[in-house]
């Protein structure tokens, strides 16, 4: 979750209790323990406020990193015999293009599997009274 400014902070100092059976206690902390959020309370109030939390695997996250700084890598070595040469070659940008290319399969393919996930109804958020000063 975004921090808030300072200015914008409302204690959250009302308890709500929620009873549920064992089944769903079980099955609650097994959402929240893949979710991958270190507060309990932030994950509910996630959850009631915005309806889903959508976990990325650490392993697809990793291995886009790994490529684009490959990429980057590369575009930077490539900028380096361009400044010290004041020559570019037709390999060093099919490089480049190969490059974003594989990044932008990823990115597509990210967003594919957020395209599956079906939204949630949404609720307007409650903005505080103004009050004057």
């Amino acid at each position: 979750m975004k921090t808030r400014p300072k200015e914008d902070y409302e204690p959250r100092n009302i308890i709500l209790n929620l009873r549920v059976n064992k089944e769903e206690a079980e099955w609650i902390e097994q959402k929240f323990q893949n979710s991958g959020m270190k507060s309990k309370s932030d994950f509910i109030r996630m959850m009631i406020f915005q309806g889903q939390i959508i976990k990325v695997s650490d392993n697809f996250v990793r291995d886009f990193r790994r490529k684009y700084t490959s990429v980057s890598n590369n575009i930077n070595q490539i900028a380096l015999r361009l400044n010290a040469s004041g020559n570019i070659y037709a390999e060093d940008i099919a490089e480049i293009k190969n490059g974003v290319n594989v990044i932008w399969q990823q990115l597509k393919y990210f967003q594919s599997l957020l395209l599956r996930v079906k939204p949630s109804p949404t609720l307007e958020v409650l903005q505080r009274p103004k009050t004057e000063d």
